[in-house]
């Protein structure tokens, strides 16, 4: 897969974000040996992006890919690191916090870049990215913060996730430099940001949003619920056009099809799947049959 533009003039990452959500949650896939071995395949197969957060596994995940990418530093050089701050909650490192809240304030952004460099044994972040709005902190000390870090040379491009259209608009007319995306909740079971005018936005501003659990949280491929049982079906039915590519590729697919140009952080821990998600680049998905997925989804015709 060749690089993209998130934003115009930059950064570069992969068409395809490996995520670390759940990087932790098997314990035999989560040794830095196994992290390490996972990384180098992602980095062959094309997935030159990481994404990971401050609070993934507890306050853990950033720390673990560290432990990782110090067994095999030359991953340094071909990888970009996309990290979230903001969100904190009570746990046993920080038995002090009564209550989960967030932070955005210039003085936590700080803090955390460092921390997470220091963890993750890097120079810079890639990308920045603010995890949710923090309804307590002004936007213009938000503002403040990111371009202070960035003047650094800590970060090297910011955005935000799971901003609404107005957060988003606020905070960007307080910053000299761009956003460059919006982390969104997108899947055929997460619809929300089709409707909500949030990827509009991004077509706006003519940045790439990034689509997390693309799968639905797994859920789409369970086949639990009617939902997920249709989609699976209409999957199925335009498997053999699609040179007989599996539910997880075309679920991919429609995801990357949306004209904002979606970008799917993939979270998966098992190897054998990596490929399979990678051949969704591949895919150029017809528009009747973008449309069949939604409607398997909805359970309905379109308007």
């Amino acid at each position: 897969m060749l690089p993209i533009n998130l934003a115009p003039g930059g950064p570069q990452i992969s068409p395809i974000v490996y995520g670390t959500w759940r990087l932790l949650a098997d314990p035999a896939l989560a040794t830095p040996q196994a992290i390490a071995r996972r990384l180098q395949l992602c980095a062959d197969l094309g997935v030159t992006t990481i994404d990971t957060a401050e609070i993934y596994g507890g306050y853990e995940v950033e720390e673990r890919l560290g432990q990782a990418l110090a067994l095999a530093p030359e991953l340094k050089q071909r990888l970009q690191f996309i990290t979230k701050f903001g969100i904190y909650v009570p746990n046993a490192r920080h038995p002090e916090r009564q209550t989960a809240f967030y932070d955005a304030s210039a003085e936590r952004i700080a803090k955390s870049t460092d921390k997470s460099l220091r963890l993750l044994g890097i120079d810079a972040v890639d990308v920045l990215l603010v995890h949710r709005p923090d309804w307590f902190t002004p936007a213009q000390e938000t503002a403040e913060g990111l371009e202070q870090i960035m003047a650094t040379g800590k970060v090297k491009a910011v955005g935000v996730s799971n901003y609404t259209v107005p957060q988003f608009a606020l905070l960007q007319s307080c910053l000299a430099q761009p956003l460059v995306t919006n982390q969104l909740e997108v899947s055929l079971l997460a619809m929300g940001a089709l409707y909500d005018g949030t990827l509009d936005q991004c077509q706006q501003h003519k940045i790439r949003p990034m689509a997390w659990s693309p799968l639905g949280g797994g859920r789409l491929l369970a086949g639990e619920d009617p939902a997920a049982v249709r989609v699976a079906n209409a999957c199925a039915a335009m498997s053999e056009k699609y040179g007989g590519a599996s539910a997880s590729t075309l679920l991919h697919a429609w995801v990357m099809a949306h004209p904002a140009g979606c970008v799917p952080v993939l979270g998966t821990n098992k190897e054998e799947r990596l490929a399979d998600v990678v051949a969704a680049a591949g895919i150029k998905m017809e528009r009747q049959d973008w449309y069949a997925l939604w409607q398997a989804a909805k359970g309905h015709k379109i308007p």
